[in-house]
């Protein structure tokens, strides 16, 4: 049985090999003090017990051509749950994070946590079926979830805004635990998309970087020294009470006056049309019952270039570009990725956010941030809590 001083560095060569995709003996012989003899026992151990293959020959450099390794994707397997207010999402993931199959739900008033915990046992062991995956082959599930959390616990604490009242004090993780007999860990939704979008760039030398998720509330999450920024207290959606004008409107009971979500939200962007269509603005929605005006018929009047709707996205976007400019000149990341229904609602919101965020950097253009909106897009949560099992697994 390995000693946890030998697991330890075969999980540190195993991400080596993870990140540079190939590497031969020579290549990890630069990053690892092992002697020859003791890189040649590793490797050798790594490949019997599966973790690693043998994926061809490198080019020679005078002798015989190397070797190269690449980590096993069917080693181990790993489901990704995202829970947030609008859509749940699982999906079963192989050892390199690609996607083998995925479900997604609406949560509804009738989506309360037995209820999806119910659904997604129900798809998991589906999916385990249908690839012939017993529970020792996979290594966990993990979880991003909206906050406030108690993550080292597992629990869901009161969550705001869940159709559902029942979202309170929710032992998310053993409740999944005991259903699929696999362990289950938990953290933010926006850490997990920051964790997977950092994965997809495969790029190690991206150290600082900011994700902004902007839905039924705001989100963020900061990466700092290649790891997660961790407060005190869980805040991920502490941004959308950054005060951007004192005298503003309040969306919420508790939270600030003039706060970003009273402008940047799909709550806040539902109400300011709404109370437009009141003072008789002309849109193609005028006449609908204004309970029946939401999210996604907004989006499908901007598609059709609804110039009330058009104009209230505009605005929603400018707001957001303020509240990231202020995160920026703050946080000085050096890659921002921007997430969530409105910055995928239509590329107005993003390329407006963007540009109103740059002509309010301190020190633009000399220091200038790369501006993206994500390699994973609307998966970038659920993978991300399967990248999270990778980087929490001991090998």
């Amino acid at each position: 049985m390995l000693t946890r001083s030998k697991l330890s560095i075969q999980k540190e060569i195993y991400n080596r090999i993870s990140y540079m995709g190939t590497a031969s003996k020579a290549d990890l012989m630069q990053y690892f003090p092992l002697t020859s003899s003791s890189m040649t026992r590793t490797l050798d151990d790594m490949t019997t017990s599966g973790k690693i293959i043998i994926s061809g020959l490198g080019n020679s450099t005078g002798g015989r051509k190397p070797i190269l390794f690449q980590t096993n994707p069917t080693y181990r397997y790993l489901f990704g749950l995202e829970i947030s207010r609008i859509k749940s999402s699982l999906g079963l993931y192989d050892m390199h994070l690609n996607r083998l199959a995925s479900v997604r739900w609406i949560m509804d008033a009738e989506m309360t946590p037995e209820r999806l915990v119910d659904l997604v046992a129900e798809e998991a062991k589906r999916f385990m079926s249908e690839y012939h995956i017993q529970p020792q082959d996979m290594l966990g599930i993990g979880i991003g979830a909206v906050g406030p959390l108690d993550a080292r616990k597992g629990i869901i604490l009161k969550p705001e805004l869940f159709p559902s009242a029942a979202w309170v004090q929710v032992p998310i993780c053993d409740m999944l635990q005991e259903r699929l007999n696999i362990p289950a860990i938990l953290d933010n939704g926006s850490n997990t998309a920051l964790i997977g979008e950092h994965w997809a760039l495969h790029n190690e030398e991206l150290k600082h970087m900011l994700y902004v998720h902007a839905g039924a509330s705001i989100r963020s999450a900061m990466m700092s020294g290649g790891s997660i920024v961790r407060g005190a207290v869980d805040t991920e959606s502490a941004i959308g009470q950054m005060v951007i004008q004192a005298d503003g409107p309040r969306l919420r009971e508790g939270g600030n006056y003039g706060a970003l979500e009273a402008y940047v939200s799909v709550p806040a962007l539902e109400h300011r049309v709404r109370s437009q269509l009141k003072l008789g603005r002309p849109s193609l929605l005028s006449g609908l019952p204004l309970g029946e005006i939401h999210f996604s018929s907004l989006i499908e009047a901007l598609e059709q270039e609804d110039a009330l709707v058009k104009s209230q996205f505009a605005e929603t976007a400018a707001y957001l570009g303020i509240g990231l400019a202020n995160l920026i000149n703050a946080l000085h990341p050096e890659y921002v990725i921007l997430g969530g229904a409105l910055i995928n609602a239509h590329s107005l919101v993003y390329e407006t956010a963007i540009e109103v965020a740059k002509s309010n950097l301190y020190h633009y253009p000399e220091y200038s941030p790369h501006f993206s909106q994500g390699q994973l897009l609307d998966e970038a949560v659920a993978m991300g809590a399967a990248a999270m099992l990778l980087h929490e697994w001991e090998g």
